[in-house]
């Protein structure tokens, strides 16, 4: 932890980020839609650093949707170039330095053998690290989860695993992409719009949210410090009228 990186108190345990805006971070500067995802890596790098320094538990990046595939053939070969760089240089060794634990979710097998074939090497030399786990969601669409989660209950209802009646919420859950872990207290979203994107449907049911106009490769520590600050002052109710209190006090 730097010096100069003070914990800040009632930090969330778990943040969420929709990592949005490297495209057009690149075309207002003339650079062509791989600089803008270049330099969105190099936010995540710092990102991920600023949240280990603040004892972020749990931190969760949406580096690429079910749906980002229908985007041009050669803009999909350059995140694709970057994925399997960003696997295969110092990063990974850095991030397990500092006692970081790396997952990924989402639907591999679309991706090349290769980069799979990172993402279990930085899974594998990471798995035994207890400082902030941060969890890539690659090819993940928050429908796709839920499709899955539903069709693994009933492979296990039909081979006699379980049976209907213990079908509930902490079943369904259990069996999602993020189901042994807590839900995001707090979801980031760069580049100024304000939906979902279909990520994390479920687990978003009592999530803030923050929105900022800021593209993804300028968000840095001081970005990050205005939304936990915001955080800070935000009345949570989790549906309830009597348990309101505000994390700030």
């Amino acid at each position: 932890m730097t010096p100069d990186s003070p914990i800040v108190k009632n930090n969330p345990k778990h943040i969420a980020f929709i990592m949005d805006g490297n495209n057009r971070w690149a075309k207002s500067k003339g650079f062509s839609p791989r600089v803008g995802y270049q330099h969105g890596a190099e936010a995540a790098k710092l990102v991920i650093n600023a949240c280990v320094d603040q004892a972020i538990p749990y931190v969760t990046l949406f580096a690429f949707s079910s749906e980002n595939w229908v985007r041009p053939p050669g803009e999909i070969k350059s995140l694709m170039a970057l994925f399997l760089t960003v696997l295969n240089r110092g990063e990974i060794q850095q991030l397990h330095n500092n006692n970081v634990r790396l997952l990924f979710i989402g639907k591999r097998g679309n991706f090349s053998e290769k980069i799979q074939l990172g993402m279990k090497h930085a899974e594998d030399l990471t798995k035994h690290n207890v400082g902030t786990t941060v969890i890539v969601a690659a090819d993940y669409g928050g429908r796709w989860d839920l499709v899955n989660s539903t069709l693994e209950i009933c492979n296990k209802i039909h081979s006699k695993e379980l049976s209907a009646e213990q079908i509930n919420e902490a079943m369904i859950n259990k069996h999602t992409s993020l189901g042994g872990f807590p839900d995001p207290d707090l979801c980031i979203r760069t580049g100024g719009e304000c939906r979902l994107s279909n990520f994390l449907l479920w687990h978003f049911a009592y999530t803030e949210f923050y929105f900022t106009d800021c593209f993804w490769p300028d968000f840095n520590k001081s970005e990050l410090k205005l939304a936990l600050d915001d955080y800070a002052h935000r009345q949570r109710r989790f549906g309830g009228q009597n348990k309101t209190f505000r994390l700030g006090n």
